[in-house]
């Protein structure tokens, strides 16, 4: 009962984190306008994400533009979409692998060792998905941070961390955290595992043992008679 609990959870964490690698993937969100010292045209946002970037006036209007070319991006944000979109492939394949290997499904049969290695599977899969969304992620942050101190840099040119940002660090540490639920769950089994399969064979040899003392004892007073 409590492996099947330790599933589900290894499972919804996973799930979370590959929603928010999905959405961070989409959003818009990734740097945000900074009003700073003359730059305080608080009535327009710009935003800059991985495929568009916006323009909110007054809370009222949005317009977005797809960029035209990939070559119109930062090196960051080239990058950066490349591994998301990596991310997202490999997290929906854990999540998918996941299932198959869960105690409620029945689609690789009922055998625990196979059903263990495939959690093993699809934990490694989450761990990695995790840590390809973190690093694109820290990367973009590292460039806003480091152009916002910048004094060479132009004010109206300096960023602020978006959103998406903040929700991409959250996916990474719940794809990890997931992957490292199944990870643990499936040492934890195998563990098991070996103990359930050593601890007969010490009882019977120590059965076996006892009744070869028994016998020799009968046959010593067998002669003794």
């Amino acid at each position: 009962m409590a492996g099947s609990a330790l599933q589900i959870v290894g499972l919804v964490v996973g799930g979370i984190g590959l929603a928010g690698t999905f959405a961070v993937t989409g959003m818009p969100q990734w740097r945000v306008t900074a009003f700073i010292e003359n730059n305080i045209i608080v009535f327009e946002t710009i935003w800059e994400g991985l495929w568009m970037h916006c323009i909110r006036q007054a809370n009222i209007r949005m317009q977005c533009k797809v960029y035209d070319s990939l070559l119109a991006l930062s090196p960051d944000l080239q990058a950066s979409r490349g591994l998301m979109c990596s991310a997202s492939a490999l997290s929906f394949l854990a999540f998918m692998i996941a299932i198959m290997g869960m105690k409620c499904t029945q689609c690789t049969g009922n055998n625990k060792r196979i059903k263990g290695h495939i959690l093993l599977a699809a934990g490694i899969l989450f761990i990695l998905s995790g840590i390809v969304a973190f690093i694109p992620v820290c990367w973009v942050a590292n460039a806003i941070i480091r152009d916002f101190y910048n004094p060479v840099v132009n004010v109206a040119q300096k960023r602020e961390l978006g959103e998406a940002l903040y929700i991409g660090w959250v996916s990474a540490f719940c794809l990890i955290a997931g992957g490292a639920i199944f990870c643990c769950f499936c040492r934890c089994n195998e563990k098991t595992r070996n103990y359930r399969f050593s601890a007969p064979s010490h009882h019977t040899s120590y059965k076996t043992h006892h009744m070869q003392r028994k016998t020799e004892s009968s046959y010593s007073k067998s002669q003794y008679v």
